[in-house]
């Protein structure tokens, strides 16, 4: 082989050996990442496996939570179903306790019957015995035709029975009318029992305390114009006088008169008095009024325990907090009415909640009896009405005071509630003197006009009748007269609400027969 040849045997044999090199590093590197791969896998299995059970032992920990979770609720709503059956129970065992007392008397009303039908039977037998025995006897004494014995006997029989019958049924009427009264005396008592509340005085005027007599001058203002500004704003009279360190403020309307007696004890404790800052001390009161209203008008219908109250008409409610009527306070006398109401419901078997919403609503008229006329019973009632009271509910508010007839027993209801409420010990501290001067003032004024017999005032005030003499009063003048004294009283007299004038003329004719 010459050296030519060598050459390039030499080269491909070099060439070879690079190449199988070259192969072998190849292999081997592709060999190392594979293996590296494979621990890169193994790796990622091994977190997956990792985080498999992490997240198995996390659901397992919210799968425990969810269920004490709802086991909590089952055991909530348990207790809420066992707490239900209880109170459902406790009605039951109150309409069982009822329906025995009424089944009792049933029993005594039958026994009384069944004594009353052998009575009746026993008397029946001894005049079937007296008839045959006076029939013997006038037809041996007397040899009258029998026909015309028994006509005889029976009459006398029969007149008898009727005595015996007449005694019988008034000592019965003796006997339930007794058990009435002391039925009615029972449930009033119970009734009375259940609720008591506490009562403030009446008054029409507020007086604010200040801290010197100087400070009067300051709510006075330049020329008049902090005071002017204040009663324009308040919708009441300040009234400044000789009284040492006190001002009063009077209105008839209470929720402008608690708004300004708030708004001016504010001002004096911050000592800026001017017209800006009066307007902004007015609407910090109001909001301040209004806001307590609410809340005296959500807490009376939780007391009462009512729902589905429309919320203008809670608010209504809430401002007979600041109304009071013969020293009883009208909310408190309304939930107490309630209360009355409801016990004396359930005791004749009414529906207590249509008496509890009539009884607290009774007087929503005198929340507003400032601002619109007519009489306070009608004004609730219209009240209600629109604000989606049920029609037995508004018929007894409004016939509580006899302003409209009374068609269902719940307005008789409502009134004895309302008159139990007003007339108990306690209840009212007006003095005497007070009212009967009132009264006086109202009879004295019907009295002074000519041809006028007697005059009544009635209902507290509210009514007055005017009895006059028919030969000289017509009926037209009769009504004239009416519009006559309406007006003497609209200017001589100050009374919230409306008084009723009724105007009565009565003709009589008496003969005698001789």
């Amino acid at each position: 082989m010459g050296p030519d040849l060598l050459t390039p045997v030499l080269l491909v044999i070099a060439l070879i050996l690079i190449g199988a090199a070259a192969l072998q590093y190849y292999y081997s590197k592709v060999l190392f990442n594979l293996r590296v791969k494979e621990r890169e896998v193994a790796r990622l299995l091994e977190e997956a496996e990792e985080q498999k059970e992490a997240k198995k032992r996390e659901a397992l920990v919210e799968a425990r939570e969810e269920i004490q979770r709802l086991r909590a609720e089952a055991e909530r709503e348990i207790r809420e179903r066992r707490a239900e059956l209880q109170r459902t129970e406790r009605r039951l065992a109150q309409r069982d306790e009822n329906l025995e007392r009424r089944q009792a008397a049933l029993e005594r009303r039958e026994r009384q019957i069944t004594l009353r039908e052998q009575e009746t039977g026993r008397l029946r037998d001894q005049a079937s015995e007296l008839v045959e025995q006076r029939r013997q006897e006038l037809e041996r004494v007397a040899q009258l035709p029998a026909e015309e014995a028994r006509q005889m006997v029976l009459r006398r029989v029969e007149e008898e029975c009727r005595l015996d019958a007449a005694r019988i049924v008034k000592a019965v009427e003796t006997e339930a009318q007794e058990e009435a009264e002391q039925r009615a005396r029972k449930i009033i008592t119970l009734a009375i029992q259940k609720c008591a509340v506490d009562q403030t005085a009446e008054t029409t005027v507020s007086v604010v305390a200040l801290p010197n007599d100087d400070m009067k001058g300051r709510i006075i203002g330049r020329e008049g114009r902090n005071i002017r500004a204040f009663e324009t704003l308040t919708g009441v009279d300040l009234i400044i006088d000789d009284t040492p360190e006190a001002v009063v403020v009077s209105a008839f309307d209470v929720v402008r008169r608690e708004i300004a007696r708030l708004a001016l004890e504010n001002l004096v404790v911050d000592g800026r008095i001017h017209p800006s800052r009066i307007e902004e001390m007015v609407q910090k009161a109001r909001a301040q009024v209004e806001q307590e209203i609410k809340t005296a008008g959500e807490r009376a219908v939780l007391d009462v325990g009512l729902s589905g109250v429309d919320p203008e008409l809670v608010k209504i409610l809430g401002r007979l907090r600041y109304r009071t009527s013969y020293g009883q306070n009208v909310l408190k006398h309304s939930v107490e009415v309630a209360y009355l109401a409801a016990g004396i419901a359930s005791e004749l078997g009414l529906d207590p909640l249509i008496a509890k919403r009539a009884g607290l609503f009774h007087d929503l008229g005198k929340a507003v009896d400032f601002e619109t006329d007519g009489p306070h019973a009608v004004i609730g009632a219209e009240i209600a009405r629109r604000h989606g009271e049920s029609a037995d509910v508004v018929h007894a508010i409004g016939a509580h005071h006899a302003d409209m007839e009374q068609e269902s027993v719940y307005a008789v209801l409502i009134q004895a509630a309302d008159a139990i409420s007003a007339a108990r010990p306690g209840a009212r501290r007006e003095s005497l003197e007070t009212y009967i001067k009132r009264l006086e003032t109202l009879e004295k004024l019907g009295d002074s006009f000519e041809g006028v017999e007697k005059t009544y005032a009635i209902q507290a005030g509210r009514e007055i009748r005017v009895m006059v003499k028919p030969d000289r009063v017509s009926d037209d003048a009769a009504a004239k007269l009416a519009r006559d004294i309406v007006k003497r009283i609209e200017s001589e007299l100050e009374y919230p609400g409306q008084i009723k004038v009724t105007v009565i003329r009565e003709t009589r004719m008496v003969d005698y027969a001789r």
